[in-house]
């Protein structure tokens, strides 16, 4: 029997959004005392779902519908406002491009603080080194400033560390729509491993198409909440009003 992987239990998420636009406008208002204008955004209301040990889920929803909050949420990246998140396993993630480099270091210094935020000792990381580097590609630029990268390149070293560290469970947010096609390929090709070998994984894309074929879930998010949970190209099709 199957583990919980992830459990996400009633969880919520409110932004402030904050209508001010420069600090000669923010010094004005302060003038004349009067509030800056605050509007608050639910991203995700009472949000409940479990994930178990190996399934593969795609995320879907229209801009604005909760999906990368969600992701960020189950990553660590955001707290949630309520509500509670469990994780069993090693989890990596490529929520933002270049997310935990340091620019001011190079691509091999940040290969090895990027793998010890993930969770890899310094032996593990030296044992994969050579893999990580190769997979990348940017073999001639990992002794370069990160801050000279770019996005692409981003992609590339930040993608290669994290399937490198052997996670449990891979999270996944638009990053394959970044970087030239032979290496989107390559990194799908990498995702497809990682769900043979039975990883949890979890993808929020754009291109449904790819997402449905690839998943064997789908949680369709609308307005913050989960309004239909299951086989993805069924999800698809609910999604595009054609069911």
């Amino acid at each position: 029997m199957a583990h919980e992987s992830i459990v996400v239990d009633g969880i919520s998420k409110r932004f402030r959004i904050r209508h001010v636009h420069s600090l000669k406008e923010l010094a004005a208002r302060a003038v004349r005392r009067r509030m800056v204008d605050v509007n608050e955004f639910d991203a995700l209301k009472d949000v409940s779902l479990t994930i178990t040990q190996g399934e593969t889920v795609a995320l879907l929803g229209f801009n604005g519908s909760g999906k990368s909050t969600l992701l960020k949420c189950i990553s660590g990246v955001l707290t949630p406002d309520t509500g509670q998140i469990g994780i069993r396993g090693r989890i990596a993630g490529l929520i933002e491009v270049g997310a935990g480099f340091h620019p001011d270091l190079t691509g091999r210094e940040n290969v090895y603080l990027n793998g010890a935020i993930l969770g890899m000792s310094e032996a593990e990381i030296d044992e994969r080194f050579d893999d990580i580097v190769g997979f990348s590609e940017i073999e001639d630029f990992i002794d370069s400033e990160v801050k000279f990268y770019s996005s692409g390149m981003f992609l590339r070293l930040a993608f290669a560390v994290a399937v490198h560290t052997d996670p449990d469970i891979f999270l996944v947010d638009e990053i394959l729509a970044v970087g030239d096609e032979p290496f989107q390929r390559k990194c799908l090709d990498r995702i497809r491993l990682l769900r043979d070998q039975g990883k949890t994984l979890v993808i929020v894309s754009h291109d449904l198409n790819m997402v449905a074929d690839l998943c064997g879930r789908g949680i369709l998010l609308e307005h913050g909440r989960v309004i239909k949970d299951g086989e993805p190209h069924e999800v698809v099709r609910h999604m595009r009003g054609e069911d």
